[in-house]
């Protein structure tokens, strides 16, 4: 058969330009989505153990280049690759013990606040001064994830990377809202400023107004930082007291250090007697209080008179009181305690958790769960109970405030600690379940951020590291390593003075969520007016 050229034509299914602008049209669409998600993880390179918190910004100013003027349904899955590319490396470590699985889950659960932030702040791009709109945007976004599902997981606020940032003073002024706002608000604006330059070159014309926004929002903040530098001081105003943190460190690694319990114990009591003897000797200095870390008695000392016996000889030999973490049951419940243990007197005061954290202390939805896998309502058996109390202990006569370890990335748990009378903050953890990830270093920032916050000592008794004493001004001025058994002494100073973010509470957040809501109705009612005009 004779094959010509129309028939050749008829065999071709397809013109000759219709393959490169089908690839054209898949990268249109790709090049945004790798670059929220991209995006994303640059501002997960921001955050602690690195001290890029600069990286922040970039990371932000991409992110409004990438949803400024497209639509919300764009903004939705835009927000939803950022918030994945943030937060999936950020909570590796809550699979190191369980799997992927859980790790996973959690990400892709958080990542959908970050989604609805991105289709809001798309709505209000188009706003004369979004920026401003879409950062009190990302805030609103940080407030519910603070509050649901199950009382919240604040864990990735954007103040947490800036411990080491210019902006850090601004914790003093309006808390972590206002902190996280203003590094956000700040990389909003620099992407402002690059569109309008590239505008005026491509012009020839400057937009004024869009240029005053740009400017605006990248100096104020800064300016800000600046004029909060004088609340943040490690002056003593009450005086100062000698504080020991120990950290005697766990037999294992991973979730298996729970069947060591007595070790666990022993290794607490064994390092305090060592500091005890230190301290006799003339080596270290004699300190008036001393902080043990949560689980550092898994073994309930009210059940158990070896346990009791135990920390009874570890406080008499360091003569003074000691703050000890303890599992503890009464009345059916079980509950996470720090105990006052006097070395004459012994157990004299309490402090329950009151944020306990869902899937570690207590399983929400267990029968779902269990038809899930077995295996995870078998690590958490018994859930625990909630307290009611903030809890600030009189220590030689300091009021040492008690916020344990999943409890310092709430607002208030820490500020109620301050309102009832701490002048300083100890954040008594347990982060032997994650290994040698960065979750100890991340919840390390937290408590750096918390000092400044309510310009507060912050002590962070851990039982395998780091373990810190941190200045009211944020500085770590000594820490552990990790898995060693270890204690840290040291003079601080006591401090009384209330910062403007302690007297505020949470009204900052408020205001800036009624921000956000403010933009969103300019925005719908400015998208209403569109379509009556056509």
């Amino acid at each position: 058969m004779t094959v010509t050229a129309t028939s050749v034509g008829e065999l071709d299914p397809m013109p000759p330009q219709a393959a490169p602008s089908a690839w054209r049209r898949w990268l249109v669409r790709l090049v945004p989505a790798a670059a929220a998600a991209l995006s994303g993880l640059l501002l997960y390179v921001s955050f602690p153990p690195r001290t890029l918190w600069w990286l922040a910004l970039p990371a932000f100013a991409v992110f409004g280049l990438l949803l400024r003027g497209r639509s919300w349904k764009a903004g939705l899955g835009l927000g939803y690759l950022f918030g994945l590319g943030f937060l999936l490396p950020l909570l590796v470590w809550t699979g190191v013990e369980v799997g992927p699985g859980p790790w996973i889950a959690l990400a892709a659960i958080e990542a959908v606040f970050v989604a609805l932030v991105g289709a809001g702040v798309a709505a209000v791009s188009k706003l004369p001064g979004w920026p401003v709109w879409a950062a009190a945007l990302w805030t609103a976004g940080e407030a519910a994830r603070a509050r649901v599902p199950f009382s919240g997981f604040p864990w990735g606020k954007i103040a947490f990377g800036q411990a080491d940032g210019v902006f850090l003073p601004l914790a003093a002024l309006g808390g972590t809202p206002v902190l996280g706002f203003a590094v956000v608000l700040c990389g909003f604006g620099l992407y402002e400023i690059a569109r309008v330059s590239l505008d005026a070159r491509r012009t020839g014309t400057v937009r004024r107004g869009a240029a005053a926004v740009g400017a605006l929002s990248v100096a104020l903040p800064l300016v800000a930082a600046v004029a909060a530098r004088p609340l943040v001081s490690d002056t003593a105003e009450e005086g100062t007291v000698t504080v020991a943190v120990v950290q005697g460190n766990v037999p294992r690694l991973g979730l298996d250090f729970n069947s060591q319990r007595r070790a666990v114990l022993d290794h607490h009591a064994r390092e305090t007697e060592r500091l005890a003897a230190a301290v006799d000797a003339g080596r270290a200095e004699r300190p008036d209080i001393v902080l043990w870390p949560e689980n550092s008695s898994d073994i309930d000392p009210f059940a158990n008179a070896d346990a009791r016996a135990v920390i009874d000889r570890a406080a008499q030999a360091i003569g003074a009181p000691v703050s000890v973490g303890a599992v503890v049951g009464k009345d059916g419940k079980l509950l996470n305690e720090q105990v006052l243990w006097d070395p004459v007197k012994g157990p004299v005061d309490t402090y329950d958790k009151r944020q306990i954290q869902p899937f570690g202390e207590y399983l929400p939805l267990r029968p779902l769960v269990g038809a899930i896998n077995d295996e995870w309502t078998s690590m958490v058996r018994q859930d625990f109970s909630r307290g009611t109390e903030p809890g600030v202990f009189t220590m030689a006569g300091t009021g040492v405030g008690l916020v344990t370890c999943y409890e310092a990335a709430f607002d208030w748990a820490v500020r109620d600690t301050v309102t009832g009378g701490a002048q300083l903050i100890s954040v008594p953890s347990n982060n032997a379940t994650f290994g040698r990830s960065e979750m100890t270093h991340q919840q390390l920032a937290m408590s750096r951020v918390r000092a400044v916050e309510h310009s507060r000592t912050v002590t962070v008794p851990v039982t395998s590291g780091v373990s810190a004493i941190i200045m009211p001004d944020g500085r770590v001025s000594q820490k552990t390593g990790m898995f060693v058994a270890d204690s840290l002494v040291q003079e601080v100073p006591l401090r009384s003075f209330q910062t403007p973010a302690t007297r505020l509470g949470v009204l900052p957040e408020i205001a800036l969520v009624l921000v956000a809501a403010g933009g969103l109705g300019r925005a719908v009612g400015a998208g209403v007016r569109g379509r009556a005009r056509r």
